[in-house]
C-alpha cells in the first residue's frame, strides 16, 4: 500500500490530474459570476438600486428569467463541485488505478462544463441537462462509495 506522501506527490499522475481538474473547475465556478454579470448588463437588469443607477434604462428586477437561469446553473455548481472535491480527494487516497481515476476526473469536469453550456449559455432541451448532471453525480457517487469501502 502506498503512503500518503507517495499519493500526494507530483510524481503521482492521479494527484497531478486532481490538481489540474480542480483548477479547471475553480476557474469554471468563478466564470459563473462573470456570466451572471454579462446577463445582467445585457438585459440591463440588476438586483440592487445602486447598480442600476448608472444607466437610466436599467431597472431593478429580481426575477428576470435569463439572469435567473444563469444563477440556477451557478447554484447547481455550488451544490455539486465542492462535494466532488471532497469525494475525489478521498478517492485519490485509495490509490486507485490511474487511468480510471483520471478519466473519472475528466468526465466530471466535462459534465459540469456541458451542464452550464446546455443550461445557461445555449439552452438545449432536456434530457441534455439531466444527462450532464447525472454523469457528474454518478462520478461523485462512485468516488464516495469507493472511498467508504476503502476506509471502512
Amino acid at each position: 500500500m502506498s503512503t500518503i506522501v507517495n499519493i500526494l506527490s507530483l510524481d503521482n499522475p492521479v494527484f497531478k490530474a486532481y490538481l489540474f481538474y480542480s483548477g479547471v473547475l475553480v476557474v469554471k465556478l468563478m466564470s459563473m459570476s462573470l456570466l451572471t454579470g454579462r446577463q445582467r448588463f445585457r438585459k440591463k437588469v440588476f438586483s440592487n438600486p445602486e447598480d442600476a443607477a448608472a444607466d437610466p434604462k436599467a431597472k431593478v428586477k429580481l426575477d428576470d428569467p435569463d439572469v435567473e437561469r444563469v444563477r440556477r446553473a451557478h447554484l447547481n455548481d455550488l451544490e455539486n463541485i465542492p462535494i466532488y472535491f471532497v469525494a475525489s480527494f478521498g478517492y485519490m487516497l485509495t490509490n486507485p488505478e490511474p487511468a480510471l481515476a483520471i478519466n473519472l476526473m475528466r468526465a466530471f469536469t466535462a459534465a459540469r462544463i456541458a451542464h452550464t453550456l446546455v443550461y445557461a449559455v445555449v439552452v438545449v432541451p432536456q434530457p441534455s441537462r439531466a444527462l450532464a448532471f447525472m454523469v457528474g453525480y454518478g462520478v461523485t457517487g462512485f468516488m464516495a462509495f469507493k472511498t467508504l469501502m476503502a476506509f471502512w
